[in-house]
């Protein structure tokens, strides 16, 4: 489906990237917070960071793909994307990792009885989770904003070269012989 909305395997290869991304902060999130790595909750946790973290790569790709499209050069439109979805793509993982923050801490707030408790029995299930989004989320999106434009730029470039090799030369004008007296 991306190979197809993108027109570019490498574009969705490099959307997909954040996956990979982000598989890497779950480990280092569980790590720091002195989880264990479970099967079940950090599993579903790694699935649906997979399909949050993906979002933040179709908005820059996809931005940069349409100031191209206007005409811009590869260097500009990078620049251009970064600064134009900096704010949007860090809000809305800010967002996020705050609004996990109270599972990832173990609290309990029982709006009822007007409560808040640390380390009850339902915060012990979903804190693995909530760390695996939050920690995946973080890393992926740091690495996003940073090798994102880097990747795009560099396969411009590759594109570029790969274009000048491939161009036909112009044939080089024969040497002029002299005529035979």
């Amino acid at each position: 489906i991306l190979v197809t909305q993108f027109n570019s395997f490498y574009q969705a290869l490099l959307i997909l990237s954040a996956v990979v991304f982000s598989t890497v902060g779950v480990l280092l999130g569980l790590l720091v917070t002195d989880q264990p790595f479970g099967i079940v909750m950090s599993g579903v946790g790694v699935i649906a960071l997979a399909g949050i973290v993906v979002n933040n790569n179709i908005v820059l790709i996809d931005t940069y793909n349409l100031l191209r499209k206007n005409g811009m050069e590869p260097l500009e439109a990078v620049l251009r994307t970064g600064a134009q979805r900096l704010r949007p793509v860090l809000l809305t993982t800010i967002t996020t990792i705050l609004g996990l923050m109270p599972m990832v801490l173990g609290w309990n707030i029982d709006l009822i009885s007007r409560r808040i408790q640390v380390g009850g029995p339902s915060t012990q299930w979903w804190t693995q989770l909530a760390t695996a989004v939050a920690g995946g989320l973080a890393f992926a999106t740091l690495l996003t904003l940073v090798m994102t434009p880097c990747l795009l730029l560099l396969g411009e470039r590759r594109k570029g070269r790969r274009a000048s090799v491939a161009a036909p030369r112009p044939a080089m004008p024969e040497p002029e012989v002299p005529a035979r007296q």
